[in-house]
């Protein structure tokens, strides 16, 4: 299914690769949800093959690009000096000097190269063995982290053997301030350069600083290195002063020490960097540049660091673990451990940022939040749900932001950004490019309001999961009004179908933005956008009726919200209408008027048609056009709502949903999806689980594979997919489990395809931890006796407390 050999907890690489290397660096980024930094060889600069990237979570900068006569302004996250840089060159005592090693230059003497990524301990390894140009031999080992436990700190270890010559070798250690977003080539016309006001210094001999600003977010950024060494291993054993020299060398974008040490067989030399990295964005310091100074300088070595790094981590893998067997299990906890050092427990809740769409791993999508919290939220409501809190918070910040733009468009209420960055304006471009064609084309996305129904269900979800009635009360609370306000707001009658509609938007699709040959952009009565909508309606008005008195009096009167509003929220949502055809739910009106296209014809012709909608561009098509959608848009109501719930939406709305139009409808969208987002396969996953075994197991591995196996062509190199990520391990946990938490208990309604019929995970529903193992035929369910306080549980309709220390083990039927 992937490249690269598993071990329980480790990825392994073998070989050097011109062609994967962006793609390792990426599956390899280490980070500890303050900032992450890519897995590039440390001796690398940007190149084709490789990309050095560090990023700090919600660290933006705003630049403006002049395209084709146009002023774009862009927000991107921004590429930090690279503190990596460690590179050497052999000085022999006989013989000629050595060029600086690089894997490129090199690559015809690699005897060995590997790279192992320790997912346990958050460390990666790298094993190097080369045959320089005169034919000496060197060996390498290196080891990296990004401290989990001190979310400044980073360090690098690396220990040189040399095999059949003696002499010195000289090691450049740096912090390399020379540094652009140039890390996706679709952006490479827009203006990459961020940085400015470079400066470096040194303090003690061995202390060496970089600092720079961002040149319109105005935030200044601190790293400081500290550049130790000696001979005998890194792990300490027969180490020994090194009887070497290391001087400090500045450079108006560079800082950092050379050293020159003995080497000879039998006596291998160790290298150290430690690196601390503040910014005056930082909490508790009187400033930057002191703080990464003082920090670097009383950081522990290399092993002290590991010791409270692998600590730290061992916690998180506690509060988070779970149970799958196999290949299945390998990728979903390397899933896990993008998704943790990304949004940390430890420490993203103290930040104000968002979920980033492709992690912090490289610049794709500029680093910007969208949606992808739907597919986050709720595999981390049920384990952190402190986090889950922090990133609501984020939205919750930006919800003057999303007031101010509803009025702008002239709507009330709040209309969220379908991107979003630092201060929570809508981020999306006005052009994006096709690759394929080479065309600036128009980008209507920032039509997907959507958005906010992601938003809204977010808080109620987290609400039933936690049981956190403060946040729900409060901050959730504004949230939700405000979007059900926008969308009673935005909703317009037609006396014609005797039913509200909502016009001129897109839906999750993104494919179609538009009718063929209509003058403005925009969809009418895209199916999920009012079915959600509807949902959120509902929910804000079983909030207003459930709120204490007096916090209810309290926010009726800041938002002036009126019992005759309240009455038109109650209409809109039972009048909504959903459009149908030839028996199925229509993605939007006029959706079943569109051409067919011809599917086996395209896949002959290009092979991969994921990116259905630049093909067709590059022909002078387009895919509004035609019956092809790129990922679940109908079909995403399956995976936000259970059949019951469903089931009684539409009946609200006033139309009959059974299990046989439901079926038609996947089975109808199902031949007509190019999959060509990796949320894809979550959703199909998920909704087919319970009725096409075999096509579940298809999408799930697909969904598994997705950034592992770059099933995209060349996304992943730019950047992980977050959501999908999250969403695999939800699958497991929510979908293959039919786990709910609603009406204060934990629903239960399993589904697992036979592939994947054995699987476990621990959960907290209310703060109480609950154990749940599936095997076929069979689900165990029990409470800790260390708990407090019993669950509810349902299960087939019935209903039973498990106190602390007890357990159920429940018949399933057997999957065929």
């Amino acid at each position: 299914m992937v490249d690269g050999r598993m071990a329980e907890w480790t990825w392994e690489y073998d070989g050097y690769d011109p062609r994967t290397e962006r793609l390792r660096e990426a599956l390899c980024t280490l980070g500890n949800g303050r900032f992450a930094t890519r897995g590039a060889a440390p001796e690398t600069c940007a190149s084709e093959a490789h990309y050095p990237g560090t990023y700090v979570a919600g660290l933006y900068n705003r630049r403006t690009t002049t395209l084709a006569g146009r002023d774009l302004s862009h927000e991107d996250i921004v590429n930090l000096p690279n503190w990596l840089t460690l590179r050497f060159r052999i000085h022999p005592d006989e013989g000629p000097d050595g060029e600086w090693f690089t894997p490129d230059l090199d690559i015809g003497g690699l005897a060995r190269y590997r790279q192992s990524l320790d997912v346990r301990r958050g460390v990666l390894n790298r094993s190097v063995r080369f045959r320089d140009e005169h034919g000496r031999h060197l060996a390498f080992e290196q080891s990296r982290l990004v401290h989990m436990d001190d979310p400044h700190l980073a360090a690098l270890t690396t220990t040189f053997t040399a095999e059949d010559f003696s002499g010195t070798i000289e090691v450049e250690s740096a912090i390399d301030g020379a540094v652009r977003n140039t890390g996706v080539s679709r952006y490479r016309d827009l203006e990459s350069d961020h940085l400015t006001e470079m400066g470096t210094g040194g303090e003690d001999p061995d202390i060496a600083w970089l600092r720079c600003l961002t040149s319109a977010s105005d935030v200044r950024v601190v790293m400081a290195q500290r550049t130790s060494f000696r001979m005998g291993a890194h792990d300490g054993a027969a180490a020994e002063a090194a009887e070497g020299t290391a001087l400090t060398r500045l450079t108006d974008h560079r800082a950092g020490h050379l050293l020159t040490l003995p080497i000879g067989p039998g006596r291998p030399v160790t290298v150290e960097k430690t690196v601390a990295m503040h910014t005056s964005r930082d909490p508790a310091i009187s400033g930057p540049l002191d703080a990464a100074i003082r920090r670097v300088r009383r950081a522990p070595g290399f092993e002290g660091l590991l010791t409270s790094h692998s600590a730290a981590w061992e916690y998180l893998w506690d509060q988070s673990g779970f149970e799958v067997p196999g290949e299945t299990g390998h990728i979903l906890r390397l899933h896990l451990f993008h998704v943790l050092q990304t949004l940390s427990p430890r420490h993203t809740v103290e930040l104000d940022v968002g979920v980033p769409a492709r992690g912090l791993h490289g610049e794709a999508y500029r680093g910007h939040v969208f949606w992808d919290e739907l597919f986050v939220l709720p595999y981390l409501n049920l384990h952190f749900p402190e986090l889950s809190k922090s990133l609501m918070t984020y939205r919750h910040r930006r919800l003057p932001e999303a007031c101010r733009a509803a009025t702008a468009a002239g709507y009330e209420g709040a209309m969220y950004p379908w991107q979003s960055g630092s201060d929570g304006r809508e981020e999306t471009p006005e052009v994006h490019l096709n690759p394929r064609s080479g065309r600036w084309l128009p980008d209507n996305s920032h039509l997907q309001h959507h958005v906010g129904s992601a938003v809204a269900y977010n808080v109620w979800r987290y609400g039933q999961a936690t049981g956190d009635a403060e946040f729900v009360h409060t901050g959730g609370a504004e949230m939700l009004l405000e979007i059900a306000r926008f969308w009673a707001s935005i909703a317009t009658w037609d006396a014609d179908h005797e039913r509200y509609r909502i016009r001129g938007v897109v839906g999750p699709d993104e494919y179609h933005e538009g009718y063929p040959e209509a003058a403005k952009p925009g969809l009418d009565d895209n199916a999920y956008t009012n079915v959600t909508a509807a949902w959120v309606l509902a929910r804000a008005l079983d909030l207003t009726r459930t709120l204490p008195v007096s916090r209810r009096s309290e926010l009726f009167e800041r938002l002036a919200l009126t019992p005759e509003e309240r009455d038109r929220w109650e209409d809109v949502s039972r009048r909504l209408r959903v459009p149908f055809h030839q028996g199925v739910i229509s993605q939007f009106e006029g959706y079943g008027d569109l051409r067919e296209l011809d599917w086996d014809g395209y896949r002959d012709r290009y092979g991969d048609i994921r990116r259905l909608d630049r093909i067709l561009e590059s022909e002078g098509d387009t895919v509004n056009r035609y019956q092809a959608s790129k990922q679940a848009d109908v079909v995403m109501l399956g995976y936000l709502f259970a059949p019951d719930e469903l089931a009684e939406l539409f009946q609200r709305l006033g139309y009959t949903l059974d299990d046989a139009v439901w079926r038609r409808t996947v089975d109808h969208y199902l031949t007509r999806t190019s999959h060509g987002s990796t949320l894809s396969g979550v959703v199909h996953a998920w909704v087919l689980a319970r009725s096409h075994h075999e096509a579940a197991w298809t999408h799930l591995k697909d969904a598994l594979a997705s950034d592992v196996a770059d099933l995209q062509g060349g996304t992943t190199e730019e950047g992980i997919h977050l959501g999908a990520m999250a969403g695999t391990l939800d699958l497991v946990q929510r979908g293959l489990a039919g786990l709910q938490t609603r009406e204060g208990a934990l629903w239960l309604d399993p589904a697992p395809v036979p592939e994947l019929a054995e699987f476990g995970f621990s959960v907290r529903h209310h703060g109480t931890a609950v154990r749940v193992r599936a095997k076929p035929g069979q689900l165990w369910i029990g409470v800790p006796d260390w708990e407090e306080s019993p669950v509810r549980v349902v299960l087939a309709g019935r209903a039973f407390d498990l106190e602390p220390g007890q357990e159920r083990v429940l018949p399933l039927p057997e999957q065929g």
